[in-house]
C-alpha cells in the first residue's frame, strides 16, 4: 500500500498544485463560453460561428500548459496523462471541424471534453485541496 504524504501549505509543491488547477478550471470555464458560442451561432445567428472558431484559439494551449504544470511541479503521473488526453481531444476536434465525414463527431467529442475537463478540475481540487485552502480557512 503507497502512502500519500501531503505538502506543508507554503510547500514547494503549492505553487504548482494551484496553477494546475486554476488551469483546470479555467478550461472547463473556456469549454462553457465555446458550448455557448455554438449555441448562439445555431439558434440566434450563424456569423456567430467566426466568434466560435476563433474563440478555441485562446485556450486550445492550456492543457499543454497542464502538463508542462504537471511535469515541472512533479505532479502525480496520471495528472499528465490526463493533460495530454484533453490535449488529444482539442485537436481532435480540428480534425471532426475540418474534415466533413466527421462533422457528426465534433459535439460528441466536445461532451467528452467537457466531462473529463470536469473530472481533471474536481480531481486536481481533491487531490490537492489541501494546497489550496488555507488552513485559517479550511473550517469556514
Amino acid at each position: 500500500m503507497e502512502t500519500i504524504r501531503k505538502k506543508k501549505p507554503g510547500g514547494r509543491g503549492q505553487v504548482p498544485r494551484l496553477v494546475y488547477a486554476a488551469l483546470a478550471w479555467g478550461m472547463v470555464g473556456c469549454l462553457v463560453a465555446q458550448t455557448f458560442l455554438a449555441g448562439m451561432a445555431i439558434f440566434n445567428n450563424p456569423e456567430h460561428w467566426g466568434n466560435h472558431a476563433r474563440f478555441v484559439h485562446l485556450f486550445e494551449w492550456i492543457p499543454i500548459l497542464m502538463l508542462i504544470v504537471s511535469w515541472a511541479g512533479r505532479l502525480p503521473k496520471g495528472t499528465g496523462r490526463l493533460s495530454f488526453a484533453l490535449f488529444a481531444l482539442v485537436f481532435s476536434q480540428y480534425m471532426t471541424a475540418n474534415v466533413p465525414a466527421a462533422g457528426a463527431l465534433h459535439p460528441v467529442i466536445a461532451m467528452a471534453l467537457v466531462l473529463l475537463s470536469v473530472h481533471v478540475a474536481v480531481r486536481a481540487t481533491k487531490c490537492f485541496g489541501d494546497n489550496l485552502i488555507p488552513e485559517e480557512n479550511a473550517g469556514a
